[in-house]
């Protein structure tokens, strides 16, 4: 397995309710409730630990419920370097209606930091980077940070030698571009923000993932929802068509499929099997309640059912 180290610098209380018949200014009574240690960055960690890989996870968070996130960590074999700051890590809040399968998320801005925080951050993957294969950084910027930041990431892991899987989007994926992560996984609407074009088709998204290749991106995968997905890299471009499948909720699909990609890279794999086991992972976590996957050998199954096929642009 690979040496890897994830950053999140944004992480989230994930709390899922599950309630029969959602209704907007009406009293919803809550069938059951979770809350789990999330947010993108620690999704990934937790995916990568959950099939075998020693995930190292730094970044940020809040002290004043940093408990919920140190048991997580222990109980997934994930070593835990993050910096804790003063004040409370945020909270999600997803809404399933049982009945209809809908939707409704509620996403706290979190965590307001200095400098002085990614500095603590900073010194941190310092003391990892010896033999570092592979950084992730994922997830949204707290306030107080810059724009920047994953760019400046982004730089600091290519200089130590490693492969940075970037997965942000807006004015922190838009910085970060020109800095040539190796992989990002923007979905079709954070790609449309991010080029201010509609992006009807596959082909039309392919077209402006290749676009960002030619500006350095080594690999581009933009999620489309139960469409698929479009993976644009050296080998080709791919149309990624996945099986119908039940949907229990969809916390933490997309983290699934950077995890799925990092698990394919740290294998040797790429181009259409990546993109093919990349998306079991994501299956995998439909099924599931709040962030979690079911055992590799049902991603594994899943994987199996995906079709992959050359998209012509």
């Amino acid at each position: 397995m690979s040496r890897l180290v994830v950053v999140s610098l944004n992480a989230a209380v994930d709390q899922t309710v599950q309630v029969a018949d959602f209704r907007l200014e009406a009293v919803n009574r809550v069938v059951s409730s979770r809350d789990d240690a999330g947010g993108k960055g620690v999704n990934v960690a937790s995916f990568l630990a959950h099939v075998g890989h020693e995930v190292v996870l730094t970044g940020l968070l809040g002290d004043a419920n940093a408990a919920l996130f140190a048991r997580h960590f222990a109980a997934a074999g994930i070593t835990d370097a993050c910096v804790r700051v003063p004040g409370a890590t945020r909270t999600n809040l997803k809404i399933i209606d049982t009945l209809s399968g809908a939707v409704t998320d509620l996403n706290y801005p979190g965590l307001s930091v200095g400098p002085d925080a990614l500095d603590a951050v900073k010194a941190r993957l310092e003391e990892r980077a010896s033999g570092l294969e592979i950084l992730v950084l994922s997830g949204s910027l707290p306030r107080g940070l810059p724009e920047t930041t994953y760019a400046e990431l982004t730089a600091w892991g290519h200089h130590r030698g490693a492969l940075v899987v970037l997965d942000a989007s807006g004015a922190a994926l838009a910085a970060a571009l020109d800095a040539g992560p190796d992989l990002i996984k923007p979905n079709r609407a954070e790609l449309e923000e991010l080029l201010g074009v509609p992006l009807p088709t596959a082909q039309a998204v392919a077209a402006a993932a290749q676009r960002l290749r030619a500006r350095g991106v080594g690999r581009v995968v933009v999620s489309m929802g139960a469409e698929g997905a479009v993976v644009c890299d050296p080998e080709g471009v791919f149309l990624v068509e996945p099986p119908s499948v039940a949907v229990v909720s969809t916390v933490g699909a997309g983290d699934a499929m950077v995890a799925g990609f990092v698990h394919a890279q740290g294998l040797g794999m790429g181009g259409e099997a990546a993109a093919r086991l990349a998306t079991g992972f994501s299956l995998g976590a439909l099924g599931e309640i709040g962030p979690r996957l079911p055992a590799l050998a049902r991603i594994e199954a899943l994987a199996a059912q995906v079709s992959v096929g050359v998209l012509a642009v």
